[in-house]
């Protein structure tokens, strides 16, 4: 079982060792993400956000209550066990219904904690940096901090004593800088210091001192960030100065966010920084991709299907409002990143109807099918190549091991740091 105390002492105590968390509501993402825990005897942290998820059902149609148990579901079939699960909340406050007034928004922003603690959510991420409607886009820690603490208060008054917090008003945007001239700048560890201090008088302010002794991590900015079509890769190189920051406050520790893509050795020097949590999503939606370009490849060679990219262009057109604002550039820079680009904006319309039943027929034609392997070997990675077949091996079907060998492939770097 999770023990949130102990695995921020173990960070903190510089045994290099963090928890990775999987920001993404793909079943086939998760089933790779379950089985590697599974395999590996690591503990995840499964997070879902409040556009994925939410009382109102978010982008998935789920529910908290209903995703907990998808999740839990799909980990039974895998013999996967409970223990090595637990459950966040990620970006939960009033930002998905900022166009709102901000009291509206925020009694919405209340049912959904609600919601996900009483699901069984263990962590949560109280985020209200966001402006609602008349607000500016980032409102000041002050505001952010009060609108945290009455988050908490319900959650506390929900289920009380079994959440752990992360708060923090430095967070980068969800799914990634919006482009790729945006500069990158660490957090000052004056400005987590003083964040620190006003939430946890806004806490104190609502007789929430029990639950501030469960605020365990703090978001901030290392160094690192990913936009459409560049990555920043974190400074190695760079002093530690953020750890200052936590120097008198020894049950919190880091949670940093969009560490996708970095290099491999970038996240043990993350835990070594004090960071407990390591946030990964779009990464391992990329991975999915490009399992099911290349799958789409294959299936053409032998069935003369088109390509699965064809079909997801039309769909993207179709829904511009999924990737519109994140993706710039002249019209072809565009159609590239639609596909290509690394905040995978593409990733919410699998989902849609014509886009599952594409991939199921194509997965179903590739599993009755026996591709040569040096057309196999002409799409797919060498390492992907050589773990799909050992996963056929367990007797997972080709595509499943395909898709898996890819999600793995992005996902291992974070397990090897053994939480």
């Amino acid at each position: 079982m999770f023990d949130f105390n102990e695995g921020v002492a173990r960070t903190r105590a510089g045994t290099g060792t963090a928890w990775v968390s999987v920001c993404s509501a793909h079943p086939d993402v998760l089933r790779a993400s379950l089985r590697l825990a599974r395999d590996s005897g690591a503990q995840i942290i499964v997070e879902a956000t409040s556009n994925q998820v939410n009382q109102f059902g978010g982008y998935t149609g789920l529910t908290p209550a209903q995703f907990i148990a998808e999740v839990q579901a799909l980990a039974d079939r895998l013999d996967c066990p409970r223990g090595l699960l637990a459950f966040g909340g990620d970006h939960l406050g009033p930002q998905a219904w900022k166009s709102e007034p901000p009291e509206a928004a925020m009694e919405k922003a209340e049912g959904m904690i609600r919601a996900f603690v009483q699901a069984g959510f263990s962590k949560v991420h109280l985020d209200c940096s966001e402006g609602c409607a008349g607000e500016p886009a980032q409102v000041g820690d002050a505001l952010a901090a009060e609108r945290a603490a009455r988050l908490a208060a319900v959650a506390e008054a929900a289920s009380p004593g079994t959440v752990s917090y992360v708060v923090g008003t430095e967070v980068p945007p969800p799914g990634g800088a919006r482009n790729d001239a945006e500069e990158v700048t660490p957090t000052d560890p004056q400005a987590a210091r003083r964040t620190l201090t006003i939430t946890q008088a806004a806490f104190e302010a609502l007789g929430l001192q029990d639950a501030w002794s469960r605020v365990h991590w703090l978001v901030v900015q290392p160094g690192l960030e990913f936009a459409p079509a560049h990555v920043h890769p974190f400074d190695r190189a760079q002093p530690d100065a953020l750890s200052a920051a936590l120097a008198d406050r020894p049950g919190i520790a880091f949670e940093a966010h969009s560490t996708d893509y970095q290099a491999a050795p970038v996240f043990a020097d993350l835990a070594r920084r004090n960071f407990a949590v390591l946030k990964v999503g779009p990464a391992l939606s990329f991975a999915l991709r490009e399992a099911l370009y290349a799958l789409s490849h294959v299936d053409g060679w032998l069935s003369g299907a088109p390509h699965l990219g064809l079909l997801m262009e039309e769909l993207m057109l179709e829904n511009p409002g999924v990737w519109q604002g994140h993706y710039h550039g002249t019209p072809e820079a565009q159609r590239l990143l639609r596909h290509f680009g690394y905040a995978d904006r593409i990733r919410y319309l699998w989902a849609q109807p014509r886009a599952q039943q594409a991939v199921s027929a194509m997965n179903a034609r590739l599993d009755a099918a026996t591709p040569p392997l040096p057309l196999l070997a002409q799409y797919l990675t060498p390492a992907a190549l050589t773990r799909a077949r050992a996963l056929q091996g367990t007797g997972l079907p080709l595509s499943q091991a395909v898709i898996d060998a890819y999600v793995e492939a992005a996902l291992r770097p974070y397990i090897e740091l053994k939480s």
